[in-house]
């Protein structure tokens, strides 16, 4: 029996959503639900309805799983509650200090009606929640590093576009060498922020703007540069689009730990991705997390998961028997 699939907001991430689909036989994609007039919204898959959020009540019945693509800022903390009501429903909430009250109001509202929402299921948080957990389990005495990139932050260039005087921009997210490589060495440096990571912004000015200005805005912003070294350089609409168009990113979790009589043995345990898209990624690990909440509801599950609570069997379209055999 095939997972009937609705996907909800149809930006980069729904799109990457779309994809994934293709390359799951055993699912079914039924419709994209849209804020937008569903007559301006062209997606890939040429047979599948574009439907008004309005009507998205007539669907209960012939959606199994629906994948939210909305933002974290906005969106999901309102959406995820409201349609897990409805829907069985998996999301990539990513604002990790606010997870625990995001869980809390899908799982209340899933209980009170007997659906299942699966939440901040992407890379991080999602499969480097994995990693932290799995290492941090098998080497309690030791510290525990992520790094992000290099890669552009959709979130972040989002906060420089909305700068006054920024036509564009893209914000890559950079681990610093160094301590990358002092971690990797088991030296367990302490490191601050700022030592992690820099920040590099590209943007185009729209014309008159002042650069000096700009320039302040972005290192001074709160949350998002302030506590980084931060590079801004100002390019051309051409330059914008024929160097800085992809979506590339990734990162490293790596736990670096100490067993023995006096903890004279040093072990590495490191989860590294390379991304050539994020969005076409997380899509696909949200198509997987979908087939793991089909199945928790057909068990009479109710409330909600994150990737920590739901065993890797469920993510796969093979049986026990067939994993067992060729990937335990």
């Amino acid at each position: 029996m095939k997972t009937r699939v609705a996907i909800m907001g149809y930006g980069n991430l729904g799109r990457g959503v779309e994809l994934a689909l293709r390359n799951s036989p055993d699912m079914e994609f039924v419709a994209v639900f849209s804020r937008r007039d569903p007559a301006k919204v062209s997606i890939k898959t040429t047979d599948v309805p574009v439907i008004s959020v309005n009507d998205i009540d007539a669907y209960q019945d012939k959606v199994d799983v629906l994948i939210i693509c909305g933002g974290s800022a906005t969106d999901l903390p309102k959406q995820t509650p409201q349609y897990v009501k409805k829907f069985n429903v998996v999301d990539s909430f990513d604002t990790h200090a606010c997870i625990p009250d995001h869980f809390a109001a899908v799982d209340a509202a899933g209980k009170e009606t007997n659906h299942v929402g699966v939440i901040s299921v992407g890379w991080d948080p999602g499969l480097f929640s994995l990693a932290r957990v799995y290492s941090h389990a098998v080497l309690p005495v030791g510290k525990d590093y992520t790094f992000w990139g290099k890669g552009v932050s959709q979130g972040h260039s989002d906060a420089v576009r909305r700068i006054p005087g920024v036509k564009d921009a893209k914000q890559y997210t950079i681990p610093v060498k160094t301590a990358l490589d002092a971690v990797r060495a088991g030296k367990n440096p302490e490191l601050t922020t700022r030592e992690k990571h820099t920040r590099e912004v590209f943007a185009v000015l729209e014309e008159g703007a002042d650069a000096e200005a700009v320039t302040k805005a972005i290192v001074t912003m709160p949350n998002y540069f302030s506590d980084y070294d931060t590079t801004v350089h100002f390019i051309s609409e051409e330059e914008m689009k024929r160097d800085h168009s992809g979506l590339a990113h990734g990162g490293f979790v790596i736990r670096s730990g100490k067993t023995g009589t006096d903890g004279e043995h040093n072990h590495i345990f490191e989860l590294a991705l390379t991304l050539d898209s994020n969005p076409e990624f997380t899509g696909s690990v949200l198509v997987a997390y979908a087939r793991a909440a089909h199945r928790i509801a057909r068990e009479g599950g109710t409330g909600c998961r994150t990737a920590l609570d739901i065993a890797p069997a469920y993510l796969c379209p093979e049986s026990g028997e067939e994993l067992r055999a060729h990937l335990l």
